[in-house]
Formats: C-alpha cells, sequence, structure tokens
C-alpha cells in the first residue's frame, strides 16, 4: 500500500519543499499535463517520483509509465531514487551500450512497472515489440531541453508515436526552454515556475583562482591539495584535457576518477562509484557529469575550463549543494581571461597554498567481487561475506553495489589488503569468488 510519509522517513526526508509539493498537487490534483522549471539539485526527480508511485497499480503486472532522459547516467540516478523509495512497484534502465537482448531478457524476469530509458533504446525497444504498451497512461521526460539539444528529438518523436495510449505528460527542466515540440502533444498545461527559487545559487560560495600560467595544472594541483580530501568534480571542455589533467593529479598522488564520453560505459561507471564511495577524492569530467549525476556529499567545483555557456554554468555548479547542503565553486582564471558574465553572484578572490603540498588520501577502496545478481546475491550478502570471510567489521564497510555478474563494496583504505587475503577463492552463496580491489 502506498505511504509517502513512510516513504519519506525511509529517505529521511521531514518535509517536501514548496516546489516537490507543488508538483505532488499538480500531478495527483489533475487531469491535464505539467511542466517543471527547478533548479538543479532542488530534488525534481523525487518531485515527481514520488506521486507518479501513488498514481500507479503495484498489483498490476503492466507496464505503467515510461520515463524519457537523454542519458544513461541519469536513468541509473533516477532508478536509484526510484528504488530507494521502497514504493513495491518494480523498474528498470534501458540504454545504449550493452545488448538489448539482454536488456530484454531482464524484462521478462523483473516485469518492470515503470522504465527509465533513454530515446534511442526506448524506440529500439517499442520497434521490436519487447514492451506491450497498452498500460502506459503516464509519460515523463526528464531534462526535455537537454534531450533536444541532444538531437534527440526525432528519437522522441517517434517514441511518442509509438505511446498512444499515454494521457498524461510531464515535462521537468532546469532551465527555461524556449518551446516544447508540437509532437508532445501537450494539453490543459499546468506551469510550475520554480527556477528563482531555492537554486543552488543561493547555496554555493564562488571564488576566483587567479592561475598565473595559462596552463593551469600546478594551480590546480595546489587548489585540490588545500580541500583537504573532500570530494571535488573538476569540469574541462574536452576529453583529451579530462584525461591529460587525469595523468598529472594521479603522478602527483591523487586517487582520480576521469569521465567522459569516449569511455567505455563500464569504465564510466566504475568511474562514479569509486568517487561516490569515497575511494577517490577527484573526478575529473566533461560536461557529460554535469546533468544526472546526483551524488551526495560533493563539496566543491572546480571549473578549471570556463563553461561554454550559461546552461553548463548552472549544470555544473549544479553537482554541489545538492538539496539543503552548502558547497563551493572555483573558478580558475588564466592569463587573458575574464569571468563569463552569465556567472550568477558575487564572487570573491581566493589564495592557494604554495608551499607543503601533500595529496589527501581517499578513505575507500573499492573492491571488486565476482558474484552478481545472477548468482542470487544480495547486499547483505556481500556485506556477512566480507565479515565473516574477509575479517571486517560493519564501520569498515561502505557503499555496496551489485550488478548483474558481480558486485563493488567500498572497504576502509586501512583494511582492504588484509580483507582481500582472506576473502579471495573464498565462497560466496555456496561458490568460490574472486575479490580483488578495482584499479
Amino acid at each position: 500500500m502506498y505511504d509517502e510519509s513512510g516513504i519519506l522517513r525511509k529517505l529521511g526526508i521531514e518535509a517536501l519543499s514548496r516546489m516537490q509539493a507543488g508538483m505532488r498537487d499538480a500531478m495527483r490534483g489533475g487531469d491535464g499535463d505539467v511542466v517543471l522549471l527547478s533548479a538543479t539539485g532542488s530534488g525534481k526527480t523525487l518531485a515527481y517520483l514520488l506521486p507518479l508511485a501513488g498514481m500507479l497499480d503495484a498489483g498490476s503486472d503492466a507496464l505503467q509509465a515510461v520515463v524519457i532522459v537523454p542519458g544513461r547516467e541519469l536513468a541509473l540516478q533516477s532508478y536509484e531514487v526510484f528504488r530507494s523509495m521502497g514504493s513495491g512497484l518494480r523498474g528498470m534502465c534501458l540504454y545504449g551500450g550493452r545488448p538489448a537482448m539482454d536488456e530484454h531478457r531482464e524484462m521478462r524476469s523483473v516485469v518492470p512497472q515503470v522504465v527509465f530509458a533513454t530515446p534511442g533504446r526506448l524506440v529500439d525497444h517499442l520497434e521490436k515489440g519487447n514492451l506491450d504498451l497498452s498500460g502506459v497512461r503516464y509519460l515523463v521526460i526528464d531534462e526535455f531541453d537537454k534531450c533536444l539539444k541532444m538531437g534527440f528529438a526525432g528519437e522522441m518523436g517517434r517514441a511518442l508515436s509509438l505511446l498512444p495510449a499515454v494521457k498524461r505528460r510531464f515535462l521537468l527542466s532546469a532551465t527555461d526552454a524556449d518551446s516544447i515540440p508540437s509532437f508532445v502533444n501537450m494539453r490543459s498545461v499546468v506551469r510550475l515556475d520554480f527556477l528563482e527559487e531555492g537554486g543552488v545559487r543561493d547555496r554555493v560560495d564562488q571564488y576566483v583562482v587567479e592561475s598565473p600560467c595559462k596552463d593551469k595544472l600546478d594551480t590546480l594541483y595546489a587548489l585540490l591539495c588545500s580541500f583537504g580530501g573532500e570530494s571535488a568534480i573538476v569540469f574541462l571542455n574536452y576529453r583529451d584535457s579530462v584525461e591529460r589533467v587525469s595523468r598529472f593529479l594521479a603522478d602527483k598522488g591523487f586517487v582520480v576518477s576521469s569521465f567522459h564520453g569516449g569511455m567505455e560505459q563500464k569504465e564510466r561507471e566504475d568511474a562514479v562509484f569509486k568517487f561516490s564511495n569515497g575511494s577517490a577524492n577527484v573526478l575529473v569530467a566533461t560536461d557529460l557529469a554535469s546533468r544526472g549525476l546526483d551524488i551526495p556529499g560533493v563539496g566543491y567545483i572546480v571549473h578549471y575550463h570556463l563553461p561554454v555557456g550559461g546552461d553548463e554554468y548552472v549544470h555544473r555548479t549544479g553537482r554541489t549543494a545538492r538539496w539543503k547542503s552548502a558547497g563551493r565553486a572555483f573558478f580558475i582564471i588564466g592569463p587573458g581571461e575574464e569571468l563569463p558574465q552569465y556567472v550568477h553572484g558575487s564572487t570573491a578572490g581566493y589564495d592557494v597554498p604554495s608551499g607543503g603540498l601533500v595529496p589527501p588520501r581517499p578513505r575507500m577502496v573499492t573492491l571488486y567481487i565476482g558474484k552478481g545478481k545472477k548468482d542470487k546475491v544480495s547486499r547483505g550478502d556481500v556485506l556477512g561475506f566480507l565479515c565473516k570471510e574477509g575479517g571486517l567489521d560493519g564501520g569498515d564497510i561502505g557503499r555496496i553495489d551489485i550488478r548483474e555478474r558481480w558486485s563493488y563494496a567500498a572497504v576502509s583504505i586501512g583494511k582492504w589488503k588484509e580483507a582481500v587475503r582472506r576473502a579471495s577463492g573464498r565462497k560466496l552463496k555456496g561458490v568460490k569468488t574472486v575479490v580483488e580491489p578495482v584499479r
């Protein structure tokens, strides 16, 4: 039975924000379509998922809602919020970078009532008849402006033409898109505009760091050392630059995760997992990471390259100060560069230290465990295995993530070597398994 207050308690949320309450009331209180505009980091995902869960029939096996997102990262993050709600509904993600055949097999096993999908992969499954659309009444398009900017208008138009039973549409964005495409076919639209309310700009302190050289690497190194080990995302505009900066920081002693569109899907997922669980202090990324990554506790954003536009600035900065937390953003300005006019709010100068620089060590190390969902392994199984066979206490173990054929676990940096020595080759669910660090 749907229990909103119970879900909020489970998520540790005392009360919804005004934006979230407004979206809930608009979705539940009418029968028309809704457009929600709200700043990045303000909790839009929960704003639509909470009422949506109450509008679906947990007792029916039919697919009832489709959520379209621009990229796999947002699909995974949205699904994780959905899963953590514990509403009794089943969901799954559909995205490129893995065989559609594998997803189809998973569909038959999961029987999802909600799918989170990228446009191209959704169309692929719809045209193959892998999804029964007769029960789909609700369509959500999250970050619809990004979907259009990324050139997905054709795929979205095709997908919507294959969803004829949809009765209500819910569109969400962190920027005010110029227009909504006619193929979305919205009607009786309620528009909720919270862009100027509760945005991250009110909770982020901004600083300018002067780099004496056009090559900003030494300035970046000193700046990151001054953060004392707290999580930071460094944004650059080019894939090659991400690789170069990552190598430089790694050579200097930082544990770094890299993230850009040229990486394989598993590499990107591994990078985000290591960063989010404390196994890497720094995530060096292109703007691909500026949307869809909802990682708690990111205290610092560093613009190594200046954002190419206002939207990029908003979404980069929104990776810190998630929900009601605070954060800091730093612009490294080289010779001949100026702070862009689209930067909102005041900025202060920031002097980086010049001596005694020591890269902080991360708190955790990520371990690979060679058993996953296909082996009927749960988080509790992994936790028990590491405690019993690895000699760890529960406090030594952080986030555990179960994949289809393997699992990851974050382990305290001072304990992981002994845990690997003791647990590798031992039995998990009655079968010997590999345990090794993720490099």
